[in-house]
């Protein structure tokens, strides 16, 4: 019986905003937040109102659904946040946690290129081409701001949401992530 080799540690910093009062000891995907913690889950489903089909999404790579994977960003999130509040909305402040990417298992992980439509309500639907492996040069490929996100950002209309993750690659992990490889909080000037 062949035997695949492992894939190899990914290495590059993730980044996620932090959770300020921690339950547990791991971030949890809204499928084990609706078991253990449902006024967690019920605050975290409400980010999807009105796009609710998203959380269906399959994500192939990893068979599961969107609802079943951790959300990591490949870049620092500060400047999407400002990007965001240049046009005189709220945004997040931070702090964020990062974490190093060769702290995960690369098998329970995989890359989801992104992209928003202008003027839509959420991101476009993916498909098998918008999943790479997580591997360190697919890692430093998706880890700049490319100037769609940006541009988007700081020209968003008054009725357009603003999802400042909705161009920028996701990194998901399905499951849980401890608490625990978390090993710096950045905190977001302003």
């Amino acid at each position: 019986m062949p035997t695949h080799p492992a894939p190899r540690q990914a290495r590059g910093t993730l980044f996620h905003t932090a959770v300020a009062d921690p339950r547990g000891d791991a971030l949890l995907p809204l499928t084990m937040l609706r078991r253990r913690y449902p006024d967690l889950h019920a605050r975290h489903l409400a980010k999807y109102a009105g796009r609710e089909h998203r959380l269906h999404e399959r994500v192939l790579p990893l068979d599961c659904t969107w609802s079943d994977v951790v959300f990591l960003s490949p870049l620092d999130p500060t400047v999407l946040f400002d990007a965001v509040r240049g046009t005189g909305r709220r945004a997040f402040g931070g702090p964020f946690w990062t974490l190093d990417a060769s702290r995960l298992d690369p098998g329970r992980c995989c890359i989801r290129l992104m992209r928003v439509t202008r003027g839509a309500r959420t991101a476009d639907p993916g498909t098998e081409d918008d999943y790479l492996p997580l591997t360190t040069p697919a890692l430093r490929a998706v880890s700049e701001l490319t100037v769609r996100a940006l541009d988007r950002l700081r020209t968003l209309g008054p009725d357009e949401p603003a999802l400042p993750f909705g161009d920028v690659p996701h990194v998901l992990h399905r499951g849980p992530v401890p608490f625990d490889v978390f090993d710096l909080v950045q905190r977001s000037p302003g």
